[in-house]
């Protein structure tokens, strides 16, 4: 499999691991949009959130458990953004279903 992320699963590309268990995990994004950026992953490969089964039930309600965990972590109190690009049309440029956390500053919207 040639996926990117995998591949930072796998300890292949080395990343800084900011969140890590079983089932997940999580690193800054190399591209930072807001000063707290953080990709969170699942460790299965799953191309897109339109792609997940329901098998993945379990594990999507603990990636959104664990972004909250590191959301607390980073003491982004004042609040935060969470995104899933989901297909070309979503923005999707990475195909390994991931969450954008994003804070540290104020969001706007329409987001775009």
């Amino acid at each position: 499999m040639d996926c990117l992320f995998c591949k930072i699963v796998e300890g292949v590309i080395p990343v800084t691991r900011l969140y890590e268990d079983e089932q997940v995990l999580a690193f800054p994004d190399i591209q930072p949009q807001a000063p707290t950026h953080i990709l969170v992953i699942p460790k299965k490969h799953i191309a897109s959130h339109a792609k997940a089964v329901a098998e993945d039930k379990e594990m999507l309600g603990h990636l959104m458990f664990a972004v909250g965990e590191l959301a607390r972590e980073k003491k982004l109190d004042a609040g935060y953004r969470l995104v899933i690009n989901t297909g070309p049309d979503g923005g999707q440029t990475v195909d390994h279903m991931h969450v954008h956390l994003l804070g540290g500053r104020a969001m706007h919207w329409p987001p775009g």
